[in-house]
């Protein structure tokens, strides 16, 4: 599932690509991909029509398109979403699910899914922050993101570490790779309580979390598959620096031992036996 970085790369294409252009028509072509929006297909393309997207907002992992009228077309990319920006003689891609053409007949957004776990809806009046996402934390590259909050909702927790990484009414945008990488860095183990963490080590482990995040941004994001792309297609570079997640079995790039695989919450995480060595007492 896209992340932080990859999302973040989509919302900068989107600000290029869409920001100042109005809405020409919309197009949907799958209703799976509207299903989040209520009153349907056709209330989606009647709402946009005409409607120019005056911004391109994220907060986690989710996107927003403020819009003239103060609403918001608002969309997660789910696991295998893509925004994307392609002159409008451009072939249809397989699993395109809804098209948006502009009135000066310029390239088009698409919204492509395989899977179809992702989508897009409308909130009405969400043009500064939809009410549907008002809940998730900020993340950590946010300039107004809450250092010493984040540090002190940690310690309260009473949880393994990851699992606190990746709530995300505690902070947004970090999922299995960035908190595997980040915690590879730290170094700790996943499991480690958070209660027995000190103030310090936590805030070491979040300067860990901004540096992979922004070292990822900087290679535009992580793609394992040609499922995640920017909004011009382009796949991510960031997979070549990874030094836990997915290297089941290589060698740790610090001290040489065979990296290991733990089953956590329905996927896996990713680290060094000798690195981070599992805690005397946490929650497997």
């Amino acid at each position: 599932m896209p992340e932080l970085p990859e999302v973040e790369v989509v919302r900068l294409g989107l600000e290029r690509g869409v920001v100042g252009r109005t809405i020409d028509r919309v197009e949907v072509r799958h209703p799976r991909a509207v299903r989040r929006h209520e009153a349907g297909m056709r209330d989606f393309e009647d709402l946009l029509a005409g409607r120019t997207i005056t911004g391109a907002q994220r907060r986690g992992k989710y996107l927003w398109l403020p819009l003239d009228s103060g609403d918001a077309v608002t969309g997660h990319l789910g696991m295998s979403g893509q925004l994307l920006v392609v002159p409008p003689d451009k072939q249809d891609e397989k699993h395109l699910h809804i098209r948006f053409t502009f009135t000066d007949g310029g390239r088009e957004l698409r919204f492509v899914d395989q899977r179809t776990f992702g989508g897009l809806f409308v909130v009405a009046g969400g043009a500064e922050l939809p009410s549907t996402i008002a809940h998730i934390a900020r993340d950590p590259v946010d300039p107004a993101f809450d250092d010493e909050a984040f540090v002190a909702g940690v310690r309260r927790r009473k949880t393994g570490i990851k699992r606190a990484l990746l709530d995300q009414t505690l902070v947004s945008g970090i999922g299995n790779i960035y908190a595997d990488e980040a915690l590879w860095r730290a170094p700790l183990h996943w499991a480690r309580p958070t209660e027995t963490l000190p103030r310090p080590v936590v805030r070491e482990l979040l300067e860990h979390v901004r540096r992979v995040l922004h070292e990822s941004l900087a290679a535009g994001g992580t793609s394992f598959d040609a499922l995640y792309v920017s909004t011009e297609g382009v796949s991510g570079l960031f997979e070549r620096s990874l030094h836990a997640y997915g290297r089941e079995g290589e060698p740790c790039d610090r001290c040489g031992t065979p990296i290991r695989r733990d089953a956590f919450m329905n996927r896996s995480s990713f680290s060094c036996p000798r690195c981070q060595p599992r805690p005397r007492r946490g929650r497997f």
